[in-house]
């Protein structure tokens, strides 16, 4: 069990990304207009780096008390007549709501959308046990569930990848028989999902916040999928990280408001529900309310430099900026953790052997740490992970790391720098090439270049195949030649 979405390489997935035009162009529109979306719903509520500041604190407190608040929290479910249950690990939560559906002899199970029920592996687990069927109910999780279940490749907009035509597919496999109109088809998905919520006797629901002082869960979605899953079956599932605590509705307030400005750029989303469980008064809810707090790694990075991590409300701002993601989707990274909050999340929570790549994956231009509203320094934390994996793991055995060295131990030596300055032109002259009327006046004043032979080392590959390369000027017309004459003309002026 694991967060890993595909079997292949870091090489060929990304290929693969860069052949699915749709996708790559989806993604695109969707940055864009989420762009102003998001910014227009964040200038709506004013202050806005004064609210990123107060949400920061509000996070930040909760981690250095998170012991104190998962009691407080778990007390005070008791006390609402629920249970808690704490895993160590994905395997631990899984099996406990296995166990949990085979004594409540269950047969039909209803899920919202949740991203640690996916990190566990939860569905998979479920569906294993005899006579048991389960929907994901969420429009875009039910889609991918019923497309042989493909991977998202996005964590607020699952199915970015897909346009109506492959949707229409799907739902023909379920006896929809009209066109591709998003309406028409929505309709037939309500009415389809709406015969199944009636039939189930299990519910299962993540968790945006849980409020410490009174055991409730707050939840914000769009489709109202999650509120029925709480009131038709008759015993709801919670299952939610260790960190995603709050002190009380106050606080849930504050997070609320920046979540859902962050992540799909509303004031609110449609439903912004508080439940803990059935009152003795009330018809609709479950009869047994369980709350499974998953910690699955998440205590590694207690007292550590990826600490602030845990501040994460999963919102996905990151990846709706990121320069990357725009160009490889979610499904390049091969982790149900895409974008900035992925390359961070999944080393620790899947291990570096398997998410190695990753931190490479960032060109750290830091616009997911300027978006990010509960201010996690996103591409500093990508930026240690590269520090751990060369200088502690020693992770890199490849040509491109020996050619680093070399070129570190050149650089540190004043004499072999001087030299590589004094022969770069000459030795690179060679594979340059004029430039053309389509190139900026006077950026390659001798040449450019733009293809190396094929023995020539993979990282010059890599830099050159993709942009082009200056030819470096004659070692007489260089800057450090130039700087040593002014400096000497400067003294004679001085003199």
């Amino acid at each position: 069990m694991g967060i890993a979405t595909s079997d292949k390489p870091f090489t060929e997935r990304i290929k693969d990304a860069e052949a699915d035009k749709f996708m790559r162009a989806s993604v695109a529109k969707a940055q864009d207009a989420q762009f102003q979306k998001r910014t227009e719903a964040r200038r709506q509520l004013g202050h806005w780096e004064g609210w990123r500041d107060l949400s920061a604190e509000i996070r930040q407190h909760v981690i250095k008390h998170l012991p104190d608040y998962l009691e407080e929290f778990s007390d005070n479910v008791q006390k609402n007549g629920g249970h808690v249950f704490f895993a160590k690990d994905g395997n631990e939560a899984s099996a406990f709501i296995k166990q949990l559906a085979i004594k409540k002899n269950v047969h039909h199970v209803v899920k919202s959308k949740s991203m640690v029920t996916t990190e566990i592996g939860l569905d998979k687990e479920l569906l294993t046990i005899p006579r048991l069927s389960l929907m994901e109910t969420d429009l875009a999780e039910f889609i991918l569930q019923e497309d042989n279940w493909d991977e998202p490749t996005h964590i607020v907009f699952p199915t970015l990848h897909k346009n109506r035509n492959q949707i229409q597919k799907v739902f023909e496999k379920l006896g929809y028989d009209g066109d591709n109109d998003p309406e028409h088809m929505a309709r037939f998905v309500r009415h389809y999902l709406r015969n199944y919520f009636m039939q189930a006797d299990f519910g299962i629901t993540g968790c945006n916040f849980a409020i410490a002082d009174n055991g409730m869960i707050n939840l914000v979605t769009n489709e109202g999928n999650a509120d029925i899953s709480m009131a038709i079956p008759k015993t709801q599932v919670v299952v939610m990280g260790m960190e995603r605590i709050v002190p009380s509705l106050k606080e849930a307030e504050v997070l609320d408001n920046v979540l859902c400005r962050s992540a799909v750029g509303q004031k609110l989303t449609s439903y912004c529900t508080f439940s803990k469980g059935k009152e003795a008064d009330e018809a609709d809810g479950p009869d047994d309310f369980y709350v499974v707090i998953v910690d699955n790694g998440r205590s590694k990075m207690l007292n550590t430099d990826f600490e602030p991590m845990l501040q994460c409300i999963r919102c996905g701002s990151c990846l709706n900026v990121c320069p990357v993601y725009r160009q490889v989707g979610g499904k390049g990274y091969g982790s149900i953790y895409p974008g900035p909050m992925g390359e961070v999340l999944s080393p620790i929570l899947g291990g570096y052997q398997e998410f190695k790549e990753l931190p490479y994956e960032c060109s750290l231009c830091a616009a997911c740490t300027e978006t990010c509203p509960v201010k996690i320094p996103l591409h500093e934390l990508i930026r240690h992970h590269r520090y751990v994996e060369m200088d502690e793991l020693h992770l890199d055995h490849s040509p491109s790391n020996a050619l680093l060295k070399a070129v570190g131990k050149g650089t540190s030596s004043p004499t072999l720098f001087n030299d590589a300055m004094r022969f770069a032109h000459i030795a690179l002259e060679p594979f340059g090439k004029k430039t053309t009327p389509k190139d900026i006046k006077n950026l390659y004043p001798d040449g450019k270049i733009n293809h190396l032979p094929a023995i020539a080392p993979k990282l010059a590959h890599g830099w050159v195949d993709v942009r082009d390369l200056a030819v470096p000027p004659k070692y007489h017309q260089n800057f450090r030649h130039w700087y040593r004459h002014y400096e000497e003309e400067e003294e004679q002026e001085n003199d």
